[in-house]
Parts: structure tokens; C-alpha cells; sequence
């Protein structure tokens, strides 16, 4: 995933809409929920990343998932403590490229295991009951915010210095293209090979535990290590928000960053950050409920609903014009696709709750 941010996207934002306290309080509660949500899915997803690789080397050891989530954490707190979010240009490029690197591996593994003899059966049969099927989709469309909605993060930052137009088209374009180009390609890929049964992480599916690994050991192996990177990256990048609105409260800006006065309350806050964190990742491991969650409640009304809404309160349409009512139906429309998406994906949590514990040594899907 090619994520691309800037914490100083807040201050832009209050100047935007310095007439609409209710709007900035709308936005900085998305962002909060956005970046923490996306926040405990990295650490879950890396902690289980970290899972393959110890079930393939050791299959009757006796560490659990949360013991790599525990790992993972500890290596987001040292990370986290990077000077400034400028720090992190290199560890995004760096993304960039696992991400383009780990979706060529694993589709490669998906067509192999899709033209081998000893490839899996496909069910591609929807689920039997029509409500469910309802409910499903809802929470398919919030998954499909969460991927998407990376879209709206270059967009406040294009604005922070002229031009402006310029740069969110630059930025939109790279941003959708990396995203089609890995998203769609895995999606198609995986779906096209194992049908419903494909997990929402492809490794997984790839290295069954009734069976042979489905895919050559080295090219497994590799796309663990590219995407257990990649995931410390969007750790990284999407805590930033957090820490902006944590020590903007916290710090003295007349001393230094790294003064006494400011080094010791960053180290505190952000340590306990990634430790919440890690905590709910490890005690609730709800992958694809998480996405869809942060999909509903953060992105779909950051993405669709708050533009259009700021749209109108700044450049004050006419109630009579087109633009005015294409607004107006874009908020009601999403905002029914918010709610249904909140309900279901929340549906979907409860429904899952039953198949595990507290501190599970499993993702629920």
C-alpha cells in the first residue's frame, strides 16, 4: 500500500475551515479513528506475519500470535521515536517498493498453485441467505474505503503549499495507480485460485496447514519479509496524526524537540500509543472486522461525505445550482452506505466474537 501523509494536514485543515469547529471536530475524530484502527491492523497483520514464518520453521513451537504482536510492538515503539515525519521519506519509498515487489511474488504463487495438479477446489457459491448476503456486501463496500480511501490523505497534503492543483493530481494519480495495480491484482489472483475460501491474508491460504505449501518455500518466504516490512512502514506513516495531536498538547514549541522538557513526555506518549495499540491488536485479532469498521466510521465519511460538506460551507453554491444538489446526494447516499457499513461490519464483529477468545492464537477473518 503506498500511503502518503503529513501531520502538518491538521493545521491546513483548521485554516480551511476555520468558520466550522463542528467540521474539524468531525475531522480530527476520522483521522483519530483512521490512524488507530489502521494502526492495530498493521501490528495484527505483522504479528501474524511473523506467525508463518515461526509455524514453517518450528510447527510444535510454543509461541502464540500475541507473543509477535508483543515483538512487533516493541520494534514500533523504538521506530516510532524518528525525529520528524520528514524522517520517514525514505521508509516510504521503501514501501512503495515491497508493496510492488510483494504483489509480483504473490501472484506468481497464485497462478502456480492455479495451473498445478495438486491445486485447490474453487467454490465461488455466495452465501445461501439473502440478508446475509446484504449484510456482506455493506461490509465488502467499508473494506473497500479502507483501501481506497489513501486517496484523500494526498489531497490535504497537496494543499499545505501552492500550487496546489498540481500536486493532488500527481499525488491522486500515483496513489490509485499503486493501489489498483496491488490490490486488484492480489484480489483477482486469489479469488481466481481458491474462490470463498481465500483468506484475507493470501499467505495463509498459500500454506494450508492440512497440506503442502502451495507456492516455493523461497518465493513464501520472501513475500513474508516484504510485507512484514511493509507493514512496520504503515505503522509508521499513519501514527503520525497521533502524535501531532498528542504533543501539540504535550509540548513546549519554545524549546527544542529533543530538550528535557519535550524528549521525555514523546518517549512516554508514543511508547503508550503503540502499546494501546498493540494491546487491542493482540486481545481483539479481528483483521478483516477492523478494515471494515474503519472503513464505515473513518474513511467513507472522510472520503464522501465531509469533502462535499466543506465544499458547500466555502464556496457557498447556489441551492438552485447543480452543484448544490450533486453535493447534497453524494452526503445522503454515503451517508446511508456509512450507516449500513457501520451496522454490518459491527454485525460481523459480534457474529465473530463467538469463535474465539480474548488473546486468541488465531485472526479471526
Amino acid at each position: 500500500m503506498l500511503t502518503i501523509s503529513c501531520p502538518g494536514c491538521l493545521n491546513t485543515v483548521r485554516k480551511l475551515v476555520a468558520a466550522t469547529s463542528d467540521s474539524v471536530n468531525s475531522l480530527l475524530t476520522s483521522l483519530t479513528a483512521i490512524n488507530t484502527g489502521v494502526g492495530i491492523g498493521a501490528i495484527l497483520l505483522a504479528g501474524q506475519c511473523l506467525q508463518i514464518m515461526y509455524s514453517e520453521l518450528s510447527p510444535n513451537g510454543s509461541l502464540k500470535l500475541y507473543d509477535f504482536i508483543a515483538m512487533v510492538t516493541a520494534v514500533m515503539i523504538i521506530l516510532s521515536q524518528l525525529p520528524t515525519f520528514h524522517s520517514l521519506r525514505h521508509i516510504n519509498l521503501a514501501s512503495l517498493l515491497l508493496s510492488l515487489g510483494y504483489t509480483f511474488l504473490v501472484v506468481g504463487a497464485c497462478i502456480n498453485a492455479g495451473v498445478s495438479k495438486n491445486g485447490p477446489p474453487r467454490d465461488y457459491s455466495l452465501e445461501s441467505s439473502k440478508s446475509a448476503r446484504v449484510f456482506s456486501a455493506f461490509t465488502s463496500i467499508s473494506i473497500l474505503a479502507a483501501i481506497f480511501g489513501n486517496g484523500i490523505l494526498p489531497e490535504i497534503q497537496a494543499t499545505l503549499a501552492p500550487p496546489a492543483t498540481g500536486k493532488m493530481v500527481k499525488g491522486l494519480l500515483m496513489c490509485y495507480s499503486v493501489i489498483s495495480i496491488t490490490f486488484y491484482s492480489i484480489a483477482v489472483a486469489g479469488y481466481w485460485v481458491f474462490g470463498n475460501k481465500s483468506n484475507s491474508n493470501i499467505l495463509e491460504t498459500l500454506m494450508p496447514d492440512d497440506g503442502p505449501a502451495l507456492a516455493p518455500t523461497w518465493v513464501l518466504g520472501l513475500a513474508v519479509i516484504f510485507v512484514l516490512l511493509q507493514l512496520f512502514a504503515i505503522g509508521l506513516v499513519y501514527s503520525q496524526v497521533a502524535y501531532e495531536i498528542m504533543e501539540k498538547k504535550s509540548a513546549d514549541v519554545k524549546q527544542g524537540m529533543f530538550s528535557k522538557r519535550n524528549l521525555f513526555p514523546r518517549i512516554i506518549l508514543r511508547t503508550l500509543y503503540m502499546m494501546l495499540c498493540g494491546f487491542f491488536a493482540a486481545m481483539l485479532p479481528f483483521f478483516g472486522d477492523i478494515s471494515g469498521v474503519v472503513g464505515a466510521i473513518g474513511f467513507i465519511p472522510l472520503d464522501f461525505i465531509l469533502p462535499m460538506l466543506l465544499y458547500n460551507k466555502t464556496h457557498k453554491p447556489s441551492k438552485s445550482s447543480l452543484t448544490f444538489w450533486i453535493n447534497i446526494s453524494i452526503i445522503i447516499v454515503f451517508t446511508g452506505a456509512g450507516i449500513m457499513g457501520s451496522f454490518s461490519s459491527i454485525r460481523k464483529l459480534v457474529l465473530d466474537a463467538n469463535k474465539f477468545k480474548l488473546f486468541s492464537d488465531d485472526v479471526v477473518e
